[in-house]
């Protein structure tokens, strides 16, 4: 039997802590941060048990929560582990065993394959407190996690009358390995999830009040736009309206009124109208009339034809409107 001194394994002096616990990411969305403890005391539970099961990637957590209830008989228990060579090897007892140190960590995790104090199976890793030791050993034959628990005038005796080497954990030392809690995680993560609903929805609201101030003000412009808009439709509207009317409107009941007048002067001297031509604002008409009728008038009012039958027959030549009126007036003159 040897026995091996932790002081000389340890890189740093005894008097040095080792690394704290860091807050895990359900302690910063819950807002818990500052209430997460890094230096956790050691403590040795009375009711600790240990053991190991076959390693399921992503269950490992269900699966020794599972084991360490069974092995409790209490859902609400403490547990720790650590993954090494295809096993999952756990510590664990009852919640109720922390009743008085909360705030703790067993130094003996420290010891489990894959942490700072494991040196190999073939090693019994001894830790003693208040008259309380505890020895984690492996079977040599079944390479069965052992966990040994008790006073110390009867735990000591019996693990050193072992062929074996043996370390004692140093807490001060040993990277600490904090306790999990199911029931206190699922809480934490209630917790997070309505502290984040709660700023999610204060986020939702901020965006929607800011995309509603951003509505009314582009509102704003857009009304002020609008108005020039309708300003420009207004006008626009009254040009085209103007437009159709003059495009409507039509000089056929001026042209009516007109045959219909040079109709009633040509009646007194038995006169009428043969031909009555409008080419666009002008007009051009044919009028046959006795010889009877004054030279004067055929000279200033159309070039004079005489016709088969004795009379005279009148051509107006294109002209306008007002050009027509005098033509049509002296016409008239006998």
């Amino acid at each position: 039997m040897s026995v091996v001194n932790q002081d000389e394994k340890a890189v740093v002096s005894a008097e040095q802590q080792s690394a704290g616990v860091k807050p895990k990411i359900s302690d910063i969305l819950a807002g818990e941060r500052s209430s997460v403890i890094e230096q956790l005391s050691p403590f040795l539970p009375t009711d600790l048990i240990g053991g190991s099961l076959p390693h399921v990637p992503g269950a490992e957590d269900e699966s020794v929560w599972n084991a360490a209830a069974q092995a409790c008989g209490s859902e609400k228990v403490h547990y720790t582990y650590t993954i090494d060579e295809g096993r999952v090897w756990y510590l664990a007892c009852p919640s109720s065993s922390l009743a008085s140190n909360p705030d703790s960590w067993c130094p003996l995790a420290a010891a489990l394959p894959g942490e700072s104090e494991h040196w190999d199976k073939e090693t019994v890793y001894l830790y003693e407190q208040e008259g309380i030791a505890s020895a984690l050993r492996w079977d040599p034959e079944t390479m069965r996690m052992q966990v040994y628990l008790g006073a110390s005038r009867t735990i000591l005796p019996r693990v050193q009358s072992m062929d074996a080497n043996f370390v004692t954990i140093n807490p001060k030392v040993a990277d600490i390995k904090s306790w999990r809690s199911r029931s206190l995680h699922t809480e934490k993560l209630s917790r997070a999830m309505v502290r984040v609903l709660f700023f999610s929805g204060l986020a939702v609201n901020a965006i929607a009040v800011l995309i509603l101030l951003l509505s009314l003000i582009s509102m704003g412009f857009v009304q002020t736009d609008l108005d020039g808009v309708k300003d420009q439709t207004d006008k626009a509207a009254l040009e085209l309206m103007e437009n159709a009317a003059g495009v409507m409107q039509s000089d056929t009941i001026k042209h009516m009124v007109r045959v219909q007048q040079l109709l009633d002067t040509l009646a007194p001297f038995n006169g009428y109208l043969v031909r009555y031509e409008v080419a666009g604002k002008r007009t051009e008409w044919d009028a046959i009339v006795p010889v009877s009728v004054s030279e004067q008038a055929k000279r200033e009012t159309a070039f004079p034809e005489v016709t088969s039958s004795g009379g005279v027959r009148l051509i107006v030549p294109k002209a306008s409107m007002e050009e027509d009126d005098e033509n049509v007036r002296l016409m008239g003159r006998k």
